[in-house]
């Protein structure tokens, strides 16, 4: 039987809908809860977080639990194992992120040694890396909780090849594609098709009037175009850097809507992704 929040940290952003923020990277875990289902939306960094996440369900609801990952990163998905352990039979995740992990996971193991030493060490229980079981590709899964559904759905690469989108009521998970407090991380990203993505999520927009980012506070549709204005202005700008040839296109980043790092890597993915229609097209 479910019942409200208690003392825990969640907070309640739709109709069986609640997010958890996590102190270490900041990174928003969600949790909807249907008659016979829960879904918990990323696991965490490593064991660690990932019982802190557990504990915190637990406080809420006993049901069983579904498991989704939104993005191939490990403060996204390192905590699998631990839910596996613990009962989550089925973990979610687009495929190109389920490819991304298998291919990265061990490497970004040295990305989490601040909050999670063991799982950066591959060292005691739970810090194996597990790999969802469930895909998503081209078409929406619904998923029933009993009662009520999320839908799981992909509208593009973006922020990377994988990225999931997740819709409970009028509430949107949209992982990484979305950031609120920090800068857009551009890493492994497809900043042309990450334009195109935010542009689609915004077509939706009479859907999802409640946006979570991966990361922050929780957001309306117009922090997402505000992101998309951002992210259309830089890549004009980076543009006009790298195509022309007698200037060095790294005096773009003092004056790019991005922190210098984040600016650098936008630049190099851009160079990068680039396709002949990215540069016919205007920007």
């Amino acid at each position: 039987m479910t019942q409200g929040p208690t003392e825990s940290s969640w907070e309640r952003v739709g109709d069986r809908t609640y997010v958890l923020t996590l102190p270490a990277f900041k990174a928003n875990i969600g949790l909807v809860i249907g008659d016979e289902k829960a879904v918990v939306i990323d696991t965490g960094a490593g064991p660690g977080e990932a019982a802190t996440i557990h504990a915190a369900v637990r406080e809420i609801t006993d049901l069983p639990l579904v498991a989704v990952n939104t993005h191939a990163h490990a403060d996204h998905f390192f905590g699998n194992a631990y839910f596996a352990a613990h009962g989550v039979e089925d973990i979610w995740a687009h495929a190109a992120a389920v490819e991304a992990m298998e291919a990265t996971g061990e490497k970004q193991r040295a990305l989490v040694a601040g909050s999670e030493p063991d799982m950066a060490a591959a060292a005691g229980e739970h810090t194996e890396l597990r790999l969802p079981n469930c895909t998503v590709a081209d078409e929406p899964v619904d998923l029933d909780l009993g009662g009520y559904t999320v839908t799981l759905f992909h509208l593009g690469r973006g922020h990377t090849a994988g990225d999931l989108l997740i819709g409970s009521g009028n509430v949107l998970f949209a992982g990484d594609l979305v950031e609120e407090g920090t800068h857009p991380e551009f890493e492994d990203s497809y900043p042309y098709e990450w334009r195109k993505t935010l542009g689609k999520m915004i077509a939706i927009d009479e859907l999802y009037s409640v946006v979570v980012p991966g990361h922050g506070r929780v957001v309306d549709q117009d922090y997402v175009r505000s992101q998309l204005r951002n992210l259309r202005q830089a890549i004009r700008m980076c543009n006009t850097a790298i195509h022309e040839a007698s200037v060095d296109y790294t005096k773009a980043v003092p004056v790019l809507p991005y922190g210098p790092t984040q600016s650098r890597h936008l630049i190099l993915r851009l160079k990068a992704t680039e396709t002949p229609a990215d540069t016919i097209m205007p920007h």
